[in-house]
């Protein structure tokens, strides 16, 4: 449904921590210009567990506004709370997103027959396309393969986010689901190579700093070319390592702002990038061609 790069958006902030529209502008056009395939707005990227209900169903009919329809707009509603999630899913439809990410029940630690029931919960109460997410490093929570072949009978569940980084895993993901939903990679770092073996884009961070590059990378491993998809990763690689030196989005803002696109607003309880990484993201940022 949708394919290639898409980029987990962030949600640019000024120094208060309140929402900086004039920047969050900047960044979709700077996105439309540079050949991002789809916007995944309020993420875990974009701070959601730091925004309040109102603001996070506000963010996400900004973002609807801003694309006006040139790029689409995969909205992040996930939640906890199965009845919170389906309340967001619900204002992202009525918002006019094209579909929504739904990140596993964070903390609560449900069990593989809660997580189905959840998911399926979500997709029968609203009928908007819907892309699982998976990301057990920071949610304590692993949805197995088997939970997700359960969940790809689902008919508008139409893909999932693996955000493992494990490609035998992928792997069986796509042998045993592709044919029902579309695979993503959810982890930069090895993201050519998932797509190379059939996934269908990546769902990436790095995307927010470099996205010409990832959207060319992407194209190319999705035509299964190789050679040219590695060339392109190659410069990539530094980026996909040190935009995660302290926990996203910490690096990816801090290196925003250093190009310019937006203040340097991050939420507590995330801090500013510590002076010890600023050194090594530029690094990165160096290698990409971006700064």
């Amino acid at each position: 449904m949708f394919h290639g790069s898409m980029v987990a958006l962030v949600t640019p902030m000024r120094a208060d921590g309140s929402v900086d529209d004039d920047s969050l502008r900047g960044l979709v056009e700077f996105h439309v210009t540079n050949g991002t395939d789809a916007i995944v707005a309020v993420g875990t990227t974009g701070e959601a567990s730091t925004l309040d209900y109102d603001e996070h169903c506000g963010l996400i009919r900004r973002v609807v506004e801003l694309a006006a329809g040139r790029i689409p707009v995969i909205a992040g509603t996930g939640s906890n709370s199965t009845v919170e999630a389906i309340e967001l899913t619900r204002c992202a439809m009525e918002a006019g997103a094209d579909a929504c990410l739904l990140v596993t029940p964070y903390y609560v630690k449900p069990t593989q027959e809660g997580l189905y029931r959840h998911f399926r919960a979500v997709a029968e109460a609203v009928p908007i396309a819907q892309i699982l997410y998976n990301v057990p490093g920071r949610t304590a929570v692993d949805m197995s393969n088997d939970t997700v072949a359960r969940l790809a009978d689902i008919s508008n569940i139409v893909g999932i986010k693996d955000a493992t980084g494990n490609l035998e895993r992928g792997k069986e993901l796509i042998d045993r689901c592709g044919d029902r939903m579309d695979i993503y990679s959810g982890d930069d770092a090895t993201a050519m190579e998932l797509i190379l073996m059939g996934a269908k884009g990546d769902i990436s961070v790095t995307a927010n700093v470099a996205p010409r590059a990832m959207h060319e990378m992407c194209a190319a491993a999705l035509r299964g070319d190789r050679v040219a998809a590695h060339a392109i990763n190659a410069d990539l690689e530094l980026l996909h390592k040190n935009l995660f030196v302290e926990a996203n989005p910490i690096p990816v803002k801090w290196a925003l702002h250093e190009m310019g696109l937006i203040p340097p607003g991050i939420r507590l309880p995330l801090t500013e990038l510590s002076s010890q990484h600023h050194d090594t993201v530029r690094q990165a940022m160096k290698r990409a061609g971006v700064l």
